[in-house]
């Protein structure tokens, strides 16, 4: 388990000189926020079981995150799914598998908590990836990652406080307001009001004291 002072720590460290996080560069697109969709819930527990199937116990535990986890709210057609592993940096354990389920490895981030990003599409896309009908976004994090308690602590606020929830859906939808852009952009456009909701959200958790 992190701890407090982990959880509530935004800095990201520097990548490192001469390293890239990319193993597949990422492209520019149009990103589209629509309004939600009821099957995602369904859709992220059916690409669960894939991810679990493939690992077995090697799955220490799949969390359906990310703004299509949260009835209600605008989001991009994307699940976004935190996976648990024993130590991410021994790929040999788990990656292979996912590789055979479908799932591509596109970021390597050994100096953020070992983050590892795959990522995986439609089955009409790909023909050896499994996934129903919607594209997934994989992240693979250690079990003492910070970010894996921040993930749920943001999706549990947003599905409990529909203020927060509707200023996050009209931010998204202003950041997605562009021709093609890169992820990243689209996510720096977000990152003020993000903090002020995580805010909230790890106030009400406990993280933080209260007045």
């Amino acid at each position: 388990m992190p701890t407090t002072a982990e959880i509530l720590d935004f800095d990201e460290p520097p990548v490192p000189a001469g390293a890239s996080p990319w193993v597949v560069p990422p492209k520019a697109t149009v990103i589209s926020v629509v309004d939600p969709d009821p099957e995602w819930p369904q859709l992220a527990s059916t690409v669960s079981n894939l991810i679990i199937d493939a690992l077995d116990v090697r799955a220490l535990r799949v969390e359906h995150v990310g703004s299509a986890s949260v009835p209600g709210l605008a989001a991009k057609p994307v699940l976004d799914l935190d996976l648990t592993v024993a130590d991410p940096s021994d790929e040999r354990v788990w990656l292979p598998r996912l590789e055979a389920a479908g799932f591509v490895l596109t970021v390597r981030e050994p100096w953020w908590h070992e983050h590892r990003l795959l990522q995986g599409a439609p089955a009409s896309n790909r023909a050896a990836a499994p996934v129903p009908g919607i594209p997934v976004n994989l992240h693979v994090f250690g079990p003492d990652s910070p970010e894996l308690v921040k993930h749920v602590v943001f999706r549990n606020w947003l599905r409990h406080d529909t203020a927060d929830r509707e200023r996050y859906a009209t931010v998204k939808r202003q950041a997605a307001q562009q021709p093609a852009q890169r992820m990243s952009d689209y996510n720096a456009r977000k990152a003020a009001v993000i903090r002020e909701i995580y805010e909230r959200a790890l106030a009400a958790a406990g993280f933080i004291e209260g007045d």
